[in-house]
């Protein structure tokens, strides 16, 4: 899908967000974002100084988000320093109120399920694939071996097909997950309501619907501006760069980037 608009430089992006700071977003998904990808999720944390910018962020805009497939109770372990950060887990199915993780109870009672899968995949697939239960979605991670790939994916649609489970393509993983209405792009675009301006970064092919959610309202509303970033990468950075508006190399540079903003703000004597 074309771009609704011509791409701006990053200075007339940050400028325009600077004009309307308290109608402006920021939302990232956390790996491969602002965190590394590593082959255990478990000892996955943001990068250096990512936290620090977020917290600031936090204190200049009107939103500042994490949009990710992490459960919400790891989110807030690794994310307990920015006290003002919105926290959306398992494509938006938990979320965070008040310090306590809630649930979609549509989501909710496909617990069960979801538990059977992730048993009947520990047993049933080769050994060097990954299988990280979510309690309400499970994740097939073949990083550590590749030619495990169509093996997962097969097996992955197969279960998909008999319990009635949707699938996500991501980097390295095959995600199932309860059939409910919800993504990333639906998340994105409920919460940018209110906005004029919003930036998403991502990395993965389930960013790519955030970068439609903001494509689409600019297209609606035409004092709405969008900002698509990609985070690059050999495996699935390139599809998503195609949809972006600026391109970085690696989550490591995500806090420079934020930098160039945080100083564009306070280098202006108001902003609302």
């Amino acid at each position: 899908m074309a771009t609704s608009r011509a791409p701006l430089p990053f200075t007339e992006a940050v400028s325009a967000t600077v004009a309307q700071s308290t109608r402006s977003g920021f939302f990232f998904d956390f790996d491969g974002t602002i965190a590394p990808i590593m082959r255990d999720p478990a000892a996955v944390f943001p990068v250096p100084g990512a936290v620090e910018r977020l917290r600031v962020l936090a204190e200049l805009v009107g939103r500042v988000a994490i949009v990710s497939a992490r459960p919400a109770a790891f989110l807030c372990e690794r994310l307990a320093g920015v006290p003002r950060l919105g926290l959306f887990g398992l494509y938006g199915m938990q979320s965070v109120v008040d310090g306590r993780v809630r649930t979609e109870a549509e989501a909710g009672a496909w617990a069960p399920v979801i538990a059977r899968v992730a048993a009947d995949a520990a047993r049933e697939l080769p050994g060097e694939v990954l299988v990280e239960d979510k309690a309400l979605m499970v994740a097939l991670h073949y990083r550590s071996s590749p030619s495990a790939r169509g093996a997962v994916e097969r097996w992955a649609s197969a279960k998909a097909a008999e319990l009635g489970l949707r699938e996500q393509y991501g980097r390295m993983v095959v995600e199932l997950r309860p059939p409910v209405e919800g993504d990333k792009g639906t998340l994105v675009a409920r919460e940018t309501e209110a906005l004029t301006r919003a930036w998403y970064f991502g990395d993965d092919l389930s960013d790519g619907r955030a970068f439609d959610a903001l494509r689409g309202r600019e297209e609606r509303d035409p004092a709405f501006l969008g900002i698509r970033v990609a985070v690059a990468n050999g495996e699935t950075g390139d599809e998503l760069a195609r949809l972006a508006d600026f391109t970085i190399d690696a989550p490591e540079h995500t806090p420079a980037m934020l930098d160039h903003v945080i100083r564009a703000f306070r280098a202006t004597p108001y902003a609302g």
